[in-house]
C-alpha cells in the first residue's frame, strides 16, 4: 500500500501556518477576564459539574470550607469498590472482566447463570463479519493500532442491518457486540502491522469460545498460543482496572457528547477511541515506556536514587525526554494521595517481577513514584500533592505479559469500551439534551473587502485582541 504524498509544499504550509497563528491567537488574560473555565476546570482544579451518573465514582479529595483536601483515592463501580471486585475474583480464582462489564452496563452484580449466559453471548459475538478482516484490516494496514480500531469500528456501521436505531434494545446489542469484537480487531490489526510494517510473520489463530477476554487476547498474540493461568489472571486484573473511570474523563465525555447528539453507536465509540489515543489521556502509558527507554540510555544503575532523581530533574527542566517537561505516569486530575488502580498494578508488578529481568525496571518505576514529588518541589517550589497514576505501572505489566508497546493504549481501549457503553446507555436514558457548552467570541469587527482590493496587509487579521471596553 503506497502512502499518500501531499501536493502542498512545505513553503506553502509555512506561510499558511503563519496566517493561522495570527488569526487564532487569543490573549491569555481574556480567559480570566471572561471567567472561562479552560478545560472545563474550575479555578481550584476541580472539574465543572456537567452531569450526573450512577455508573462510577472517582474520589481523590474532598472539599472543606471551599478548599480541596487530599485523601486516598477510591474507584467505585456501581457502588462497589474496585478492590473488592478484584480481590474476590482473585480469591475465587476466576476471571472478572465479564462480571465487571455486566455490573457497569446493567447496574448490579450478575448471578452465576446470568454471568454464564453473558460470557456465552460475548464468545458468540467475538467473530467479525464475513470478509471484514480481509477488506477492512488487511487491505489497509495502519502503523498505529488505535487509528485502525477507530476506522474498523466506524466500518462496522456498514455491516449492521439497523445501525442508526438509538433505542436502548438496539444500542445494547451494538455495545455488547463491540465489547466482544474490539479485542478481535486489535489482535488482527497488530498481526497485519507485524507483516506490513515490521516485516515479521503474521498469525491468525482460530477463536476458542471457551476463553475469557483475557485468555482470548493472550491466545491471539502468541505464536505458540501458550500462556499460564496466572498470566491470564494478571491481564484480567488490568482490564478491570482500566474499564471505567467516571463520566468526566476525556474519552467517556467525548462518547457522551456524541451520544447526546443522537448519533449512532459506532460514531460515539470511535470518538472515545480517538480521544483515548491522545498522550494526555490513554496514550500516556506508551509515553511512560518511552520515558523508561530514555532513562535506560542515560542511567547506569536503575536502582540508584541519586541517578533517578537527576534524570527526573533533567526531564522537568526539559533537558531530556520528549521535551514536554512531563514525568509520565505521575499526577492526576482527581487523585491526590493515591490512584487505587496504580496501587493494584504496582502490587501485581512487584510480585511478578521478583527474580525476573523486569525487577530492575520495577525498582526504577518505584523510585520515580517516590522521588518525583520531591524533585518537583525542589524545581517548582510547590508542595502540590502528586501520586503515581495507572499509567506508571501498566506498561511494565504488559511487558511482563509479552504484550508489545504498540498495544499498550489499544489494551486500554479493549477494557474501556465497557465503560463507554454503559455511559452511552445512561446518556440515552437520562441525558435527554444535547451537550453544548458556550464559547465567547473575541473577534474584532471587520468589513467585507472586495477581492480586487485585498492585499496581504488587509488579510493579516488581529495581532492582539483588545477587549470591547478598552477600545477607543
Amino acid at each position: 500500500m503506497g502512502l499518500y504524498v501531499s501536493p502542498i509544499s512545505n513553503e506553502s504550509l509555512k506561510n499558511l501556518c503563519e496566517q493561522v497563528g495570527k488569526n487564532d491567537h487569543i490573549n491569555p488574560e481574556d480567559f480570566s477576564r471572561y471567567h472561562v473555565k479552560r478545560g472545563l476546570r474550575n479555578s481550584d482544579g476541580t472539574g465543572v459539574m456537567a452531569g450526573l451518573t450512577k455508573i462510577c465514582s472517582v474520589e481523590g479529595y474532598y472539599i472543606s470550607d471551599g478548599e480541596r483536601i487530599p485523601k486516598e483515592g477510591r474507584l467505585v463501580y456501581r457502588g462497589i469498590d474496585i478492590n473488592d471486585i478484584i480481590e474476590n475474583c482473585v480469591k475465587e480464582d476466576r476471571f472478572g472482566y465479564e462480571e465487571a462489564a455486566w455490573l457497569l452496563i446493567f447496574g448490579s452484580l450478575p448471578t452465576l447463570e446470568q454471568l454464564k449466559k453473558f460470557r456465552e453471548i460475548l464468545a458468540q459475538c467475538r467473530e467479525l463479519p464475513e470478509d471484514f478482516n480481509e477488506d477492512m484490516i488487511m487491505k489497509a494496514p495502519s502503523p498505529d493500532i488505535m487509528n485502525k480500531l477507530a476506522r474498523s469500528v466506524m466500518a462496522l456501521y456498514s455491516y449492521d442491518e439497523n445501525p442508526d436505531d438509538t433505542s436502548i434494545e438496539n444500542v445494547l446489542r451494538q455495545c455488547i457486540q463491540l465489547i466482544a469484537q474490539i479485542p478481535t480487531i486489535m489482535t488482527y490489526a497488530y498481526q497485519v502491522k507485524r507483516r506490513h510494517y515490521l516485516h515479521k510473520s503474521m498469525y491468525l489463530h482460530p477463536i476458542n469460545k471457551e476463553h475469557s477476554t483475557a485468555e482470548f487476547i493472550l491466545n491471539s498474540l502468541r505464536a505458540d498460543r501458550k500462556f499460564t493461568h496466572e498470566e491470564a489472571m494478571l491481564l484480567d486484573t488490568c482490564l478491570i482496572a482500566h474499564m471505567e473511570h467516571g463520566g468526566g474523563n476525556n474519552s467517556t465525555f467525548s462518547t457522551r457528547v456524541l451520544t447526546s447528539s443522537g448519533t449512532d453507536t459506532y460514531s460515539a465509540i470511535a470518538a472515545g477511541i480517538g480521544s483515548l489515543k491522545g498522550p494526555k489521556h490513554g496514550g500516556a502509558n506508551k509515553k511512560v515506556a518511552q520515558m523508561v527507554a530514555c532513562m535506560k540510555d542515560e542511567i547506569k544503575d536503575l536502582t540508584n536514587e541519586d541517578e533517578i532523581a537527576a534524570f527526573i530533574e533533567r526531564v522537568i527542566r526539559k533537558e531530556t525526554g520528549d521535551g514536554s517537561g512531563l514525568i509520565y505516569g505521575m499526577g492526576h486530575a482527581v487523585y491526590t494521595l493515591s490512584d487505587p488502580r496504580a496501587k493494584i498494578l504496582r502490587e501485581r508488578a512487584r510480585k511478578f517481577s521478583v527474580g525476573t529481568p523486569f525487577e530492575e525496571e520495577f525498582i526504577a518505576l518505584s523510585l520515580i513514584e517516590k522521588l518525583t514529588p520531591e524533585v518537583f518541589e525542589k524545581i517548582k517550589g510547590t508542595k502540590k500533592k502528586m501520586c503515581a497514576n495507572v499509567d506508571l505501572y501498566s506498561g511494565l505489566v504488559y511487558k511482563m505479559l509479552g504484550i508489545p508497546d504498540d498495544l499498550f493504549t489499544p489494551m486500554f481501549t479493549v477494557a474501556r469500551v465497557a465503560g463507554w457503553s454503559a455511559h452511552r446507555l445512561e446518556e440515552l436514558t437520562s441525558g435527554k439534551r444535547i451537550i453544548r457548552p458556550a464559547y465567547k467570541s473575541v473577534c474584532l469587527p471587520g468589513e467585507y473587502i472586495p477581492i480586487a482590493q485585498r492585499t496581504c496587509e488587509t488579510c493579516k487579521g488581529d495581532k492582539e485582541y483588545v477587549p470591547t471596553e478598552q477600545r477607543d
